[in-house]
């Protein structure tokens, strides 16, 4: 039962799409698609989710991790901000980490930081008369450097910058290589996809080509994953998908642009999911039987989204079978309509 079928109910299932999952569940499914992200326009201080995965309210719980410093922020994937266990923050520096090209501004801010820390960037304004516009940036390049860290513990503005070392005494942001961080987080994100290919893991993880496909080929030498078409397995699930048959999800979903699965293989699809028209965009893509086969187009407002049109990967006959199901997920995330949205076959 070696086949891609077989596979995406694996992945499904690995995903906790299939059956929800509970806490113990939950907590290693979020640290093996980490670095956590919020849902794509999400509400200020809305804690990350990993959504239709838990069988509870996991923003809340997200929320409460938050305010217990076990999740913690920071910026990773190309700058992005995103949120990791403490315990794993000497790994996704290793990462992430960017050199520190010091500056006049990172500097005097670095040094102040130090000296009268914790402050929020108002402090800082009114301590070096430094502008908003020009102490964003030189905390970002601390920041991506892991040499300050913003605590950001709830859902208020008022956030704290500390030094990073002074919050993660025991961490050496230099420690892990870039090369053995990638060994260790790729049979991670290998485990839940299943299948992955270089190009999935590069747009997961927002990391050079060149990096994600080296260490991929050391993980497939030291036998830990064995090519498999145009990617790559899990060498311990080969026998087990040779052996057993997993129960497909059936139904469809829409996936907001951060969720774990739209991660893997996005550089490819922003290009088929690309609108001819101006200010009409993928607002969800759509979950068809465990493959993302579609997309809702329209436009973000704070508010309900435009809707535009639902474009799908489907047979048209398929599609037309199938309308009601569809219209549904798109309901589900962005409300009913007086109008039906237009169906337009994609390729």
């Amino acid at each position: 039962m070696l086949t891609m079928e077989n596979v995406t109910a694996l992945r499904m299932r690995r995903h906790c799409l299939t059956r929800r999952a509970g806490a113990a569940e939950y907590d290693a499914l979020y640290r093996d698609l980490s670095p956590g992200l919020n849902v794509h326009w999400h509400g200020f201080g809305q804690p990350p989710c990993l959504v239709e995965r838990a069988d509870f309210d996991d923003v809340e719980y997200n929320g409460r991790r938050q305010r217990q410093r076990i999740l913690v922020k920071g910026r990773f994937q190309n700058g992005n901000i995103g949120f990791v266990e403490a315990a794993q923050m000497e790994l996704f520096a290793g990462l992430y980490r960017r050199p520190y090209k010091p500056t006049e501004h990172s500097e005097l801010l670095r040094e102040l930081i130090g000296r009268e820390g914790p402050l929020n960037i108002e402090a800082m304004k009114r301590m070096t008369g430094l502008l908003v516009k020009q102490i964003t940036p030189a905390l970002h390049r601390l920041q991506e450097a892991f040499l300050v860290f913003e605590d950001q513990f709830d859902g208020e503005w008022d956030r704290g910058w500390y030094l990073f070392d002074e919050m993660f005494p025991d961490v050496d942001p230099a420690r892990i290589s870039r090369t053995e961080a990638l060994l260790r987080v790729l049979p991670r994100l290998a485990h839940r996809q299943v299948y992955l290919t270089a190009a999935d893991a590069k747009d997961f993880y927002g990391l050079p080509a060149r990096d994600v496909a080296a260490a991929m080929e050391e993980l497939a030498r030291q036998g830990i994953l064995v090519r498999w078409r145009e990617g790559y397995l899990p060498a311990q699930d080969v026998p087990l998908l040779q052996a057993q048959a997993f129960e497909p999800l059936r139904g469809v979903l829409a996936l907001h642009r951060n969720d774990p699965l739209v991660r893997c293989g996005e550089s490819a699809r922003k290009e088929r999911y690309k609108s001819p028209e101006k200010g009409s965009e993928v607002t969800q893509y759509l979950l068809v039987d465990g493959v993302i086969r579609g997309a809702v187009m329209g436009h973000f407002r704070y508010g309900p989204y435009d809707l535009h049109a639902v474009w799908l990967e489907l047979p048209e006959q398929e599609a037309a079978v199938r309308r009601d199901e569809i219209l549904r997920a798109v309901y589900a995330v962005n409300g009913p309509r007086e109008e039906t949205p237009p169906f337009v076959p994609v390729g």
